[in-house]
């Protein structure tokens, strides 16, 4: 079984060299089929500079800057039978490709394999907070996974999903930009096998994004879309943000 790992990168030059290292050490002497794909998605920084100090990796272009655009432009160039779909600013965790093996390995049906973030650079307290609110979202998904057979669950930045299975929902929707895109894969995904979140495999990130926003706004966003993608098939907020400048700050 060979996995594709897609990671978009849009001017991430202080990060996705991090973000290379933490996946190279972890299949380092491990016998995975694996390729590396990076989506250079309109960078005007240094990360391409950095991704060519890289032999391991497969770069391509994606000229018009846009999260799903980028995934997209990762997932047709693919070669794998699994697609990882990781962000720039994520450092996998221990053991972490030997979970997603081993999960799709033990269930044919699956298509969809997600779980949480830890945010590696923000407090105790407020990796809490996120995790009551994984929690909440945890039995959302249940329900309306397994009650009202209306959606499932994925986390944007730390989810797999196999290609035959993208293939036949028609690849990523371009109606999304950022917002709902991991919830609009989880909908389409279970009309084509099984979707599952696990909180045995989660992946550290950056969390600028909350350092912006506070954890309220950021959970309440991500809320609303996720709720507005599974009950009326469309992002609540269709504007993407670039958080280079915020990142600036916390480094």
């Amino acid at each position: 079984m060979k996995l594709s790992v897609v990671i978009p990168a849009h001017n991430e030059e202080k990060l996705i060299g991090d973000c290379l290292n933490s996946i190279l050490k972890e299949i380092d002497g491990k016998n995975y089929d694996i390729e590396i794909i990076v989506v250079d998605n309109a960078s005007t920084d240094k990360t391409r500079e950095i991704l060519n100090s890289f032999p391991q990796i497969r770069i391509i272009e994606e000229p018009k800057k846009g999260l799903v655009l980028a995934r997209r432009a990762g997932y047709l160039a693919s070669c794998g039978d699994l697609i990882a779909n990781i962000d720039a600013d994520n450092l996998v965790t221990e053991k972490w490709f030997q979970k997603v093996f081993n999960e799709f390995s033990k269930n044919n049906k699956l298509v969809g394999l997600s779980g949480p973030i830890i945010y590696y650079d923000l407090s105790k307290s407020v990796n809490l907070i996120v995790r009551t609110y994984y929690y909440l979202g945890f039995i959302i998904y249940l329900i309306n996974r397994h009650l009202l057979k209306i959606g499932s669950l994925l986390q944007g930045g730390n989810f797999v999903i196999k290609k035959t299975a993208l293939d036949a929902i028609g690849g990523f929707n371009l109606k999304y930009d950022f917002w709902g895109e991991d919830a609009d894969l989880a909908r389409r995904l279970i009309a084509a096998g099984d979707v599952k979140f696990t909180f045995n495999l989660p992946i550290h990130s950056s969390g600028r994004r909350l350092k912006k926003d506070g954890v309220i706004k950021t959970g309440w966003l991500y809320m609303i879309n996720y709720l507005s993608t599974i009950f009326f098939k469309k992002p609540y907020e269709t504007i993407a943000r670039d958080f280079k400048d915020n990142l600036n700050k916390i480094k």
